[in-house]
């Protein structure tokens, strides 16, 4: 593992990575969570009740948008021309609640697990918004990168399986 943190300069300041020297690949990355809700909260989502409309679709909707200002959120993300950004919101009666991935793709020169990130953060955010009304106890967890591929740091899977 590389123990050098890529965003400080020699001095330590926060310094914006310079990728110009890098390979153009295709790169990808997957990222997931949840939103942990009581049953009640899951049942009245489904079944398309709350009061601010269809939870699913606006979460959703959401996370893509949010990926393609991921820039704009995180100091130090390079602005990217993402060709893919896909987000799914399924069901999880076990939680209950709901599973959220997002699947992010581009051909460039840096990496783009921040925006699959920030696509699964901002679904997540947006779930616990619209349904705040009726379950203030919701809980978002486990937000994490699954997988990602391409670059020179080659292809990483979270289960340590090769990608």
């Amino acid at each position: 593992m590389n123990a050098r943190l890529t965003h400080l300069s020699a001095e330590g300041k926060a310094d914006m990575v310079d990728v110009s020297e890098k390979d153009v690949t295709t790169r990808t990355a997957t990222a997931s969570g949840t939103v942990s809700m009581a049953r009640e909260t899951l049942d009245m989502i489904l079944a398309g009740n709350a009061k601010k409309g269809d939870v699913v679709a606006a979460a959703r909707l959401a996370g893509i948008m949010a990926a393609k200002k991921t820039h704009d959120l995180i100091p130090l993300c390079h602005p990217l021309a993402l060709t893919k950004i896909s987000v799914d919101v399924e069901p999880d009666p076990a939680l209950p609640g709901l599973r959220v991935t997002a699947f992010a793709k581009l051909d460039g020169k840096t990496g783009v697990e921040m925006e699959a990130l920030t696509a699964v953060a901002v679904a997540c955010l947006t779930i616990y918004d619209m349904a705040k009304a009726v379950d203030r106890g919701m809980t978002i967890q486990d937000v994490r990168v699954e997988e990602k591929t391409g670059g020179r740091s080659g292809d990483w899977r979270a289960d340590g399986a090769n990608a």
